[in-house]
């Protein structure tokens, strides 16, 4: 039922653009929902700021106007899903590895909605492993400094180089991501500082203090959680 689940939450989110914002479209299955549905409603003069390169071809190919950062630097609504939604809406984002220009256009924006089926509500962050984007250059010396921070926060198990289809996974930026397995994270704003510490990480999934609400589909509508 998750498939219902984010067709219901992105279509919520959608009837909650106007005729001449600029609107920043997030990455994921949740995210597609949103854009498709947005694209329906077929409002004037809008502005799209795709997170991804996937995202735009969707945005594309459904006839939306495509913007960019710099732009349209201001954002009025960016809409985007999460891989989890904790307490006060601290989010685990980056499953779809475009967590940095997702969190660039995210704070760019004056309000943010993230969009999810019911099982990414957690009481605490970690479960879903953290995606941590780096540079590909001394990749591996990098990832030993993100094991040192996560030993400091109690997290034993070391940040794994994403591959898939035995190739290493590379942003959009053409860096590499690593996934920690955290199993909880206690702290999550002291463990964001620390990780941007690290010179090699470009960034990390997690997105604090971001979110103004939360539109989670239900098998027979959605809910709205605020922070």
């Amino acid at each position: 039922m998750s498939d219902l689940q984010k067709r219901l939450a992105g279509e919520a989110a959608a009837l909650r653009v106007e005729s001449g914002m600029i609107v920043g479209l997030g990455t994921g299955s949740t995210a597609a929902w949103f854009v498709k549905a947005l694209a329906a409603r077929g409002l004037k003069d809008l502005r799209c700021v795709p997170t991804s390169e996937k995202t735009a071809d969707l945005a594309r190919e459904l006839g939306l106007t495509l913007s960019t950062l710099d732009d349209t630097p201001k954002i009025d609504l960016t809409v985007d899903g999460a891989d989890e939604i904790g307490p006060g809406l601290a989010l685990i984002k980056g499953g779809g590895a475009a967590l940095l220009r997702e969190k660039l256009v995210w704070e760019a924006s004056r309000s943010c909605i993230v969009i999810a089926d019911a099982a990414k509500v957690v009481p605490v962050l970690g479960a879903f492993a953290l995606p941590i984007e780096v540079v590909a250059f001394g990749h591996k010396t990098t990832a030993n400094r993100i094991a040192d921070v996560l030993l400091d926060h109690e997290i034993a198990m070391p940040a794994r180089l994403r591959q898939a289809d035995r190739a290493l996974v590379r942003t959009d930026g053409g860096n590499l991501i690593y996934d920690a397995a955290c199993g909880a994270i206690h702290d999550p704003v002291r463990l964001a500082d620390d990780l941007k510490l690290i010179t090699g990480v470009v960034e990390h999934g997690l997105f604090l203090d971001l979110a103004d609400e939360a539109i989670i589909g239900l098998d027979s509508g959605v809910d709205v959680l605020l922070p």
